[in-house]
């Protein structure tokens, strides 16, 4: 547990890859932690169902996800624990240079995030974005056969493996599909908002 007042003494794995964080819960939402910004909100997206998902200038964000964003598969996609789909910008960036067409809402995010780094999520992780809205981490995205419009067969292998399938973290493209996180308080968020590991679940 982070330190009331305060903040762990090792960094946490979206800092510095391949290493274990402080385990530990918060003891709720209310609590009072400094933590880590270790990133920001570049990006809120929505969609009426499937990809792309397109920008919004703010949201309110529910325990079932960014209000006004619709599934296309609502039984494999949505619901509590797969409220929201976060991505990284720099996992985004770096498939484009290598010439997938792609955009931030392109892979279906809810959140395109900068600055955490995509190796060093782990289910559990706790985090606060903005003053109001507190996530968990719930599981890594499996991508599915939506995203074939940006590379049939290709964009999947791009961004998830075998490893990864299997739930070893240590594989470079862990998590580079994306994570999924449950809400644990509601609220508003902007572009721009920082985000600030909060603490893990064992």
């Amino acid at each position: 547990m982070f330190p009331p007042g305060g903040v762990p003494r090792e960094l946490p794995p979206c800092c510095h890859p391949g290493t274990e964080a402080p385990r530990g819960r918060p003891e709720g939402p209310s609590a009072s932690y400094t933590g880590f910004v270790t990133g920001s909100v570049v990006q809120i997206n929505i969609s009426r169902g499937g990809v792309p998902k397109l920008p919004v200038p703010e949201a309110k964000v529910h325990v079932l996800g960014v209000e006004g964003d619709h599934q296309a598969h609502p039984e494999f996609h949505g619901g509590p624990r797969q409220a929201l789909l976060l991505i990284c910008a720099e996992v985004i960036d770096r498939l484009r240079e290598e010439g997938f067409p792609l955009f931030y809402g392109a892979l279906g995010e809810n959140l395109t995030t900068r600055g955490l780094d995509h190796t060093g999520f782990r289910l559990g992780q706790q985090f606060r974005i903005g003053p109001e809205v507190w996530i968990e981490i719930t599981k890594v995205r499996a991508p599915c056969k939506q995203l074939d419009v940006y590379g049939q067969g290709s964009i999947q292998k791009a961004i998830y493996d075998k490893q990864v399938k299997a739930g070893d973290p240590s594989s470079q493209r862990w998590c580079m599909s994306g994570v999924y996180a449950s809400v644990v308080r509601p609220g508003s968020i902007r572009p721009g908002d920082a985000i600030t590991l909060i603490g893990e679940v064992v």
